[in-house]
């Protein structure tokens, strides 16, 4: 919702709402899936907003990225096909492709123009997409995922919107069914799991979808997103084996530059807080 020089996400049931304060609108158009907004705010640098919800800002959006690609890549022992379901911004892919290891990345995002956008508004997040390991495809994720063949990847990373219109099938069960037949033994799913301050029911829900599809080795991890729903968010990663903690050594010398992730934050991003282990119990 823009009202005069603000851009505010209302969030239902929340009874909350996040502002930017605007400099200018730069681009809106109705894809075939979404209606795609760029903003050029005040303290944020330039904002990408889908459907009326806030995405990925110039200022914040290594929290996110970084969370959600190192936090699995140091999970899992010897990670080398990655696939990313959504991630049109394509930060995502710009940090798994640091992984010196990571032989293939492919990244499968429904829309197009969300990419198209990112190459000019956030060229920065894009600086990877000619990598030789990189292989961006804009067909339909879910599709993609059902028709693979059995150990096919090694750590799928759901970087999707929230749970309604295009992204909706990605928090089913036939979905992680389907993760599930096609990650290698070691396999593991990470996929953002919303806010548990106000998404805890869905947090809920989406654990027992992934537990019941076979990926019943589960944890969640913690970390602040300042234009997200309640500015702290998570992700949940879900694996065939046994999470055995992560590469802590690895992770200590990372061979690359992040803004936020190091081995400190993947341990305290992994604390559970009470009311949250609680809820997941029941």
């Amino acid at each position: 919702m823009l009202d005069e020089n603000w851009f505010t996400e209302i969030v239902p049931g929340a009874e909350s709402a996040f502002s930017l304060k605007i400099k200018a609108k730069l681009h809106a158009e109705q894809s075939e899936f979404q209606y795609l907004e760029i903003y050029e705010t005040e303290g944020f640098g330039n904002l990408m907003v889908i459907d009326g919800c806030t995405m990925v800002s110039t200022r914040d959006n290594f929290f996110y990225h970084e969370m959600m690609s190192h936090t699995a890549l140091y999970t899992h022992p010897d990670p080398k096909r990655v696939w990313i379901i959504g991630g049109g911004d394509c930060g995502t892919l710009r940090e798994v492709l640091k992984h010196p290891g990571v032989e293939q990345a492919v990244q499968i995002d429904i829309d197009e123009r969300v990419t198209r956008l990112a190459e000019i508004y956030f060229p920065e997040l894009c600086e990877s997409n000619n990598d030789p390991r990189a292989d961006l495809k804009f067909i339909d994720g879910i599709k993609w995922v059902k028709d693979a063949a059995p150990n096919s990847v090694d750590i799928i990373i759901v970087d999707s919107t929230d749970p309604v219109g295009p992204a909706e099938g990605l928090f089913s069960e036939a979905f992680y069914r389907d993760c599930f037949n096609a990650l290698s033994p070691n396999g593991l799913v990470v996929q953002q799991s919303e806010s548990a301050l106000f998404h805890l029911k869905l947090m809920g829900e989406m654990r027992d979808a992934m537990s019941n599809a076979g990926l019943s080795h589960l944890q969640t991890f913690f970390f602040p997103q300042c234009i997200y729903p309640s500015g702290w968010w998570s992700g949940t990663i879900a694996s065939k084996a046994a999470l055995n903690g992560f590469r802590e050594a690895d992770s200590a010398n990372k061979p690359f530059e992040t803004t936020l992730y190091n081995v400190d934050i993947h341990k305290a991003s992994l604390a559970q807080p009470e009311f949250f282990k609680k809820a997941m119990a029941k």
